[in-house]
């Protein structure tokens, strides 16, 4: 099939020049400039006006209007008159939408290319003050504790009560899922290595150590920054776009008592619950594996877990949890107190809630192991 591509004519006549548009004016065409237009208004041949011809148009769009609007910002500049009569009617019309206002000065945006320092130097202070507010924000909840341990708090109880159902009791249907199969899938590994050397019974110890001391902690607290943590964030971030926030300081009302407080109470109580719920859960999922493929019976590997898991490791895992539940719970809120007056803010926020919560579960368990290696438990 032939191509109908974009064509001009320019034929002068006297003090007229008429330009002639044919073919199909579409992106996705090679579209012509106006530069050899250009050339021959400003080369002085005595051009006063310039006409259309648009009969061989086959289809146009947003292609033809930019050329025209850079044709006519030329003829402007040179003093020609410019008749639109030969243009169709539905051109004419975008055109006198486009040219019935003035462009703002300073709208169009300018690609300026940033010095290498001047990069860092912003980054750097974006750095500190982060970090600033950060630090700050940690100070305001500190506070916040000690006036709550000193009954001098203000925030809502039912609202506390509210948030202890939903980081908890609906947090369950997940938590236990995932915990299930991670015990699945720990037993599945320990299985195929331990039954080459006939020690597949050990499978409970793998399965119960792992989960009691580490992993139901870690997968509950990643579990828990997207759900809660995020949620924190979006509803700290709508309140702060619909200047709630503010209102709030304005009637004399603390934003990190009323607001914060409770939510860091309700995760620091809930999580070792949610890690206790999840150790289960994991023991559960390994004894699936350990009964149908590994041929233990149900009491066998009971009382193969008991022997292996101490008391220390439960501390360890419940100690890791409400440690993970602080971090969550600040950093969910800290982001949603930082976030900016627009919706896509807001999710801006959700988002780097929570990979600072991933990445703050991840710290934590990283210094409580070395903390616990240096103890010796």
């Amino acid at each position: 099939m032939e191509r109908n591509d974009p064509r001009i004519t320019a034929e002068p006549d006297g003090a007229l020049l008429r330009i002639g548009l044919s073919g199909e004016w579409k992106t996705g065409h090679p579209l012509p400039t106006a530069a050899p237009l250009e050339s021959s208004l400003a080369s002085g041949a005595g051009i006063e006006r310039i006409a259309f011809d648009s009969s061989g148009l086959a289809g146009w769009d947003s292609g033809l209007l930019t050329f025209l609007l850079r044709l006519f910002e030329r003829t402007s500049a040179a003093g020609i008159a410019v008749e639109r009569d030969g243009l169709p009617p539905g051109v004419r019309r975008l055109l006198d939408l486009a040219t019935a206002v003035p462009e703002r000065k300073g709208a169009r945006r300018e690609s300026q290319r940033e010095l290498f320092l001047a990069r860092v130097g912003a980054a750097a202070e974006r750095t500190w003050k982060s970090n600033r507010d950060a630090f700050t924000f940690i100070g305001e909840v500190a506070v916040a504790v000690l006036r709550m341990f000193r009954g001098k708090a203000r925030f809502r109880r039912s609202d506390l009560l509210e948030i202890l159902q939903e980081c908890g009791a609906q947090a369950l249907p997940i938590v236990s899922l995932i915990s299930l199969l991670l015990g699945l899938i720990l037993a599945f590994v320990g299985a195929i290595q331990l039954k080459m050397f006939g020690a597949q019974i050990y499978v409970a110890d793998l399965v119960g150590i792992a989960m009691v001391r580490a992993m139901a902690a870690i997968m509950t607290g990643i579990i828990v920054t997207g759900r809660t943590g995020a949620s924190f964030a979006a509803k700290l971030g709508t309140m702060q776009v619909n200047e709630e926030i503010d209102a709030m300081r304005t009637m004399g009302f603390s934003p990190v008592e009323f607001l914060v407080l409770p939510r860091m109470v309700a995760l620091f109580l809930m999580m070792p619950l949610l890690c206790l719920y999840a150790d289960l859960m994991g023991i559960l999922g390994g004894m699936i594996v350990g009964v149908t493929m590994l041929d233990l019976g149900v009491v066998q590997y009971y009382l193969q877990t008991k022997a292996a898991v101490k008391l220390d490791n439960l501390w360890i895992g419940l100690f890791s949890s409400a440690v993970f539940g602080v971090l969550v719970a600040l950093a969910g809120c800290l982001r949603g107190m930082q976030c900016g007056r627009s919706s896509s803010a807001v999710g801006e926020a959700t988002t780097s809630a929570v990979v600072t919560g991933i990445v703050s579960i991840v710290v934590a368990t990283a210094v409580i192991t070395v903390a616990c290696n240096v103890l010796g438990i």
